[in-house]
């Protein structure tokens, strides 16, 4: 192939060097390059994301004949030095906080479902710890991670018990009295301070490095090469660092992308212009490499959504409402979608719903007497996977099974993906994917949204950085497509019109014939319980008989944003001066049973009733 100048002076270069790679600009390819033109007898590690990623870079290095790179990821390199060395059993797929509390015999301290609240915070404080490059425990401010107030007030109340509990955890680790977990043998590893034995280390997407990988890495004597895209930085959330950003390497650019047009490059680069808002932004050049189509039979259309919640909102959607699709895949395994990683099933939600307890299978949800018990752990531990399976339960009712085995019906294995005729992914999932045929969900943050946030966060003097995250989610959202995107409107940057790459999806303004009023017991609020018939469509079965789902999307795409001191003190307005449920949820883009919810936790019906 040929080589454009920049991939030219990246493989002609010497010494330690960063490449900032814009989506779909042929890093890999370059990075091959870079490899063979390495003298022959070198010794060359390449450092894949994962494990799907490495398996793919094995076969490209051996088809260009590179036997003289070795491809690992972080935990393949660290299982081999640490896992076999101390004869470690390994807990795949992690502990869950009823584990925790059985290992440890944590009792309640006073609180409700108090050890369940603690145990969590262990787990994350533990998470925390691997995920840093510090020594020691007490090194780390675990209060710095968390940001909602109920989970602060339980913390703060609790902190000496969390932290104490946390590293009698990592011990029982360390001694092998029970099994370590991926992260802890990770983090075993950099402590040993490894010397690896290559002449060039290539650390491929280094926008969403961990940080004990990045430290192992930057201790070694080898040429060194980062790899990534500042702006695919997606994994804040689990501890990830940006290594382009810490390492003070010569840096290299590769910015015209061989996947999508020009159109589509201008419309990623309109996104990133929002980091206006945060005062972060670098400009960032973006070409597109194909000419647009407008003729397109595309094979692969993919429907990518920002949350577990949005995506399996669509899906539902897409099977009820279309009758052509028989054969669909979810990147990742379809239980992940319905489970949390704590275990609970929207299936142990649904039971607690409709107050069957003796049919909840999860540990957690048993000890539950109610939903109003459930809304309350999940703000004292920030548990949003939780959460999320809550407002499914909430939107669908009792209809939740015979829909999730309807999908599953339709699910093809991992290894008939090919023959699947649409893909449902969270951006987390597809990172490094590319289809033909991209279509959004209704759940990325707008610019407006970000504006306020932003605003907010500077008045009380916070970081932004989980904002800069959201943008670069819909950068990468929109960079996935190689021919066509379908992009909400609300979600389009100011100016861009449609064209033959982009499709703008309008609303339907059409308002709903007949509404619903809220009905009061004794003057209280109930945890929500919705009436199911607002989130139907008139065209088809037993859930389908008012609006549709995207007008109540549209309507409602603020519905599950962190609320803040500003917005709690509008509801307080709204409704001390006694306007409807339905009024209030109008005006804030939210659910009526998300208010609901917001009332009960400021107590507002007590003060106002």
């Amino acid at each position: 192939m040929k080589l454009t100048e920049e991939q030219k002076a990246i493989i002609s270069s010497a010494g330690n060097i960063k490449i900032n790679a814009v989506a779909g600009s042929g890093k890999t390819t370059t990075i091959i390059e870079y490899a063979k033109t390495r003298p022959q007898n070198s010794r060359i590690l390449y450092l894949a994301f994962n494990r799907s990623v490495r398996n793919e870079a094995v076969k490209k290095f051996a088809a260009k004949g590179l036997n003289n790179v070795k491809v690992e990821t972080a935990h393949s390199l660290a299982f081999r030095q640490i896992v076999y060395k101390y004869n470690y059993k390994v807990r795949a797929h992690g502990f869950k906080s009823h584990d925790v509390i059985d290992i440890l015999r944590l009792k309640s301290p006073g609180e409700q479902h108090g050890e369940y609240i603690a145990a969590n915070h262990i787990l994350k404080f533990l998470s925390y710890f691997c995920n840093s490059t510090v020594k020691k425990v007490s090194e780390l401010n675990y209060k710095e991670t968390v940001s909602d107030k109920e989970a602060m007030t339980f913390v703060m109340k609790h902190y000496g018990f969390i932290e104490n509990q946390t590293r009698l955890l990592l011990a029982k680790m360390n001694n092998s009295e029970i099994e370590i977990t991926h992260d802890f043998y990770l983090k075993k590893f950099q402590l040993s301070e490894p010397k690896l034995e290559f002449d060039y280390i290539l650390f491929d997407e280094g926008q969403d490095a961990s940080a004990v990988m990045l430290d192992v890495f930057m201790n070694q004597d080898a040429v060194k090469v980062i790899v990534g895209d500042t702006h695919q930085q997606i994994y804040g959330w689990r501890y990830a660092v940006n290594s382009l950003e810490k390492a003070d390497f010569t840096t290299y650019g590769l910015t015209k992308s061989f996947r999508f047009g020009q159109d589509i490059a201008d419309l990623a680069m309109s996104v990133l212009k929002r980091k206006d808002l945060l005062k972060s932004f670098t400009n960032t050049p973006i070409s597109g490499e194909i000419a647009a189509i407008e003729n397109d039979n595309s094979k692969v259309t993919a429907i990518l959504g920002r949350t577990n919640l949005g995506l399996l909102i669509k899906a539902i959607e897409t099977v009820t409402e279309n009758s052509k699709y028989t054969r669909l895949y979810f990147e990742g395994n379809i239980n992940s979608y319905t489970y949390a990683d704590e275990g609970a099933s929207l299936y142990d939600v649904l039971h607690l719903y409709n107050g069957k307890r003796k049919l909840i299978r999860d540990k957690l949800l048993k000890t539950m007497k109610s939903m109003s018990e459930l809304h309350q752990y999940i703000e004292k531990t920030e548990d949003m996977q939780l959460s999320m399976l809550v407002e499914i339960v909430k939107k669908y009712g009792n209809d939740l099974p015979k829909i999730i085995r309807r999908i599953k019906a339709m699910h093809v294995n991992d290894d008939e993906k090919d023959t699947a005729e649409i893909i449902f992914s969270t951006i987390h999932r597809c990172k490094g994917m590319e289809y033909d045929d991209v279509r959004l969900v209704n759940d990325f943050m707008t610019e407006e949204k970000i504006k306020e946030k932003a605003d907010e966060l500077k008045s009380e003097g916070l970081s932004s950085s989980k904002l800069n995250e959201e943008i670069n989610l819909l950068y990468v959202a929109v960079t996935r497509t190689r021919k066509k995107l379908s992009i909400p409107e609300c979600l389009v940057p100011k100016g861009l019109k449609e064209s033959p790459d982009i499709f703008i999806i309008k609303p339907d303004l059409k308002k709903s014939s007949s509404s619903n009023k809220d009905k009061f017991k004794d003057g209280k609020i109930p945890f929500e319980k919705p009436d199911f018939r607002e989130f139907s469509d008139e065209k088809n079965s037993s859930i389908h008989n008012g609006k549709s789902f995207d007008r109540i999307r549209e309507r409602h795409r603020s519905a599950y944003l962190p609320w803040s001191k500003k917005l709690d003190n509008e509801l307080r307005e709204m409704y001390s001066k006694g306007e409807a449920i339905e009024t209030i949820a109008k005006k804030s883009g939210r659910t009526a049973g998300a208010i609901r919810s917001r009332i009960q936790k400021l107590e507002l019906d007590e003060n106002f009733g």
